[in-house]
């Protein structure tokens, strides 16, 4: 029987989530070591500029890439790589808190390697549908925001359940989501917008419809119903 003194009443954060995040702290401190002169001497104040050209993602290029029908290594990276790069500190602070909150939720009910799966999956797929749609002539597109996005599908196909379960209005589940777009909204609104948050849609429904694989037991259930039919 295990005592009070080896169960901790908070339960720890995944693994897998934890890493995600100190990939993101790390590369942001390299920024602010560099920003700040204590580390690679003068050139290091623009580390940030060049590792949004070098790793972020440019619907540009996709287009460039779609249109030749080239698909060359440096570039097809950036769908996974742009995650880790931010525009500040503050973009990076925020992105890393929700997915550490995000990523506590649903990486408690997936595996580990799923919650992993279903956080870069829907970065890739946030990434894809920006460059397919927003446009030519847009900014850069970095952070782990698509990603989070991805994971509050996680979180909304789990409450998504949960209420079937308990016979209640499903389409409550989509709460979150709606609140977190009608702000983007506002605030597209007041201080002017661009198409990323075609990205954050997008990874967001990458994530709601991967969760049906991804979650426990997911794909048995697919099965089920399938032969069912």
């Amino acid at each position: 029987m295990s005592s009070p003194e080896t169960n901790s009443p908070v339960n720890p954060l995944p693994p897998v989530i934890v890493a995600l995040f100190l990939l993101m702290l790390g590369v942001e401190v390299i920024f602010q070591l560099g920003a700040g002169g204590l580390a690679g001497g003068p050139a290091a104040i623009g580390w940030r500029n060049s590792a949004i050209q070098t790793y972020g993602f440019n619907a540009d290029i996709m287009a460039w890439m779609m249109q030749n029908g080239r698909y060359p290594q440096e570039h097809l990276i950036r769908f996974v790589t742009y995650i880790f790069v931010h525009g500040t500190f503050t973009h990076m602070l925020f992105a890393g808190a929700m997915l550490l909150a995000l990523g506590k939720f649903v990486g408690e009910v997936f595996s580990q390697w799923a919650t992993l799966l279903l956080f870069v999956a829907s970065s890739v797929g946030g990434a894809v549908i920006y460059g397919l749609m927003a446009g030519s002539n847009q900014p850069w597109l970095v952070g782990a925001f698509p990603g989070v996005y991805g994971l509050i599908g996680g979180f909304t196909f789990l409450m998504w359940l949960k209420l079937g379960q308990m016979g209640a209005q499903q389409a409550r589940a989509f709460s979150l989501i709606g609140i977190l777009l009608a702000l983007q909204l506002i605030f597209g609104l007041l201080f002017g917008g661009n198409g990323e948050w075609l990205a954050d849609v997008g990874g967001f429904v990458f994530g709601f419809v991967l969760s049906f694989f991804l979650s426990p037991g997911g794909w048995t259930r697919i099965r089920s119903k399938i032969r069912r039919l």
